[in-house]
């Protein structure tokens, strides 16, 4: 309807109409036409904003759905804690270890005392090598009393060997060139092999029977991964202790704690400690003919030797190698 002919209309009809209630009337009529006649896309621009749900008015288990659905939120949870019944018995394991480890101690003091006579400039050398420079002046001691007190000097030595390798103490490398100082070359041998194996077994030993919790709490993705590397080389596990003995890939102390939680069989374990460590002994014999020119303990590793090495390693591999591809060709 044209806005001129409003008028017109309105007198024929006998009604009083304005001019200003005529324009007032024609805008609103036009206003609701508009948004009648308004697009989907443009009534969401002007229609009032509805407020967001705040974030805690969001379902409970968002988070959980969330973690369901990608597994590396699980992988980075926090470790299950122990209970109370695991609690106790951990404490129970480290009350026994305490008690061996202070008997142990006890039995160290007790080879102090039989040890001959020392004066006090002497004394105060006599403890376990925690560098090269302890090594070099306890050395000078016990070569004095060597040649009189054979034994006692022996037995000393050994006893603190054995100890630090229970215990996972490190130091034993020093222990090592000493051996090679103060004996020839097939005693000091054997002594270190010795040693080595005893002390290993009965940190096993300890392990196995006061550790095994703490180990799977402390390490439980290692010993997960070792497990299955132990399971693959079971048929060669010898060969395989070989190698991890000869090379510094896993620290000594972490083998000798978790092999009987993965599965290595001791005599397996011990036998090859035994072996294992015969080519690194060597080494640290050689060193101690030398001792009194050594400046660090690094001295006793050369590139050659550390070759030498690595291609013992490698070689000890082979058998268990072979085995498996002669396994794999008769199946």
């Amino acid at each position: 309807m044209d806005f001129e002919t409003t008028p017109l209309l309105a007198e024929t009809g006998g009604i009083e109409v304005s001019e200003k209630e005529l324009k007032c009337n024609y805008n609103k009529s036009l206003e609701t036409s508009s948004s009648s006649t308004m697009s989907p896309s443009a009534q969401l621009t002007t229609a009032p904003q509805i407020k967001e749900l705040p974030q805690h008015d969001q379902p409970a288990d968002e988070n959980a759905s969330a973690k369901m659905s990608n597994p590396n939120i699980t992988a980075s949870s926090p470790k299950k804690p122990m209970s109370a019944a695991e609690r106790s018995a951990t404490k129970k394991s480290l009350f026994i270890l305490a008690g061996i480890f202070v008997t142990s101690l006890a039995a160290m003091f007790y080879v102090y005392m039989i040890f001959p006579e020392l004066n006090e400039s002497e004394k105060q050398h006599m403890k376990i090598p925690r560098d090269i420079q302890d090594a070099k002046m306890l050395a000078k001691v016990l070569d004095r009393y060597k040649d009189m007190y054979y034994f006692e000097v022996m037995f000393g030595v050994v006893v603190a060997y054995i100890f630090l390798q229970t215990f996972a103490i490190p130091g034993s490398l020093f222990l090592s060139i000493l051996l090679g100082f103060l004996y020839r070359f097939p005693i000091a041998l054997f002594l270190i092999c010795f040693c080595s194996s005893l002390g290993a077994t009965l940190c096993y030993s300890l392990s196995n029977l006061v550790g095994r919790r703490l180990i799977r709490h402390f390490w439980p993705k290692k010993i997960s991964e070792w497990s299955k590397h132990v399971d693959k080389h079971r048929d060669s596990l010898f060969n395989y202790m070989l190698f991890l003995r000869m090379t510094p890939i896993l620290p000594n102390w972490f083998i000798n704690l978790a092999s009987p939680v993965i599965g290595v069989p001791l005599f397996t374990f011990a036998f090859g400690t035994f072996c294992g460590v015969a080519p690194p002994s060597v080494l640290a014999i050689q060193a101690g003919k030398t001792l009194q020119k050594m400046t660090s303990s690094s001295d006793a590793f050369s590139w050659t030797s550390m070759g030498i090495l690595s291609l013992c390693a490698c070689l000890s591999l082979v058998p268990g190698l072979l085995k498996n591809k002669l396994k794999k060709k008769v199946e």
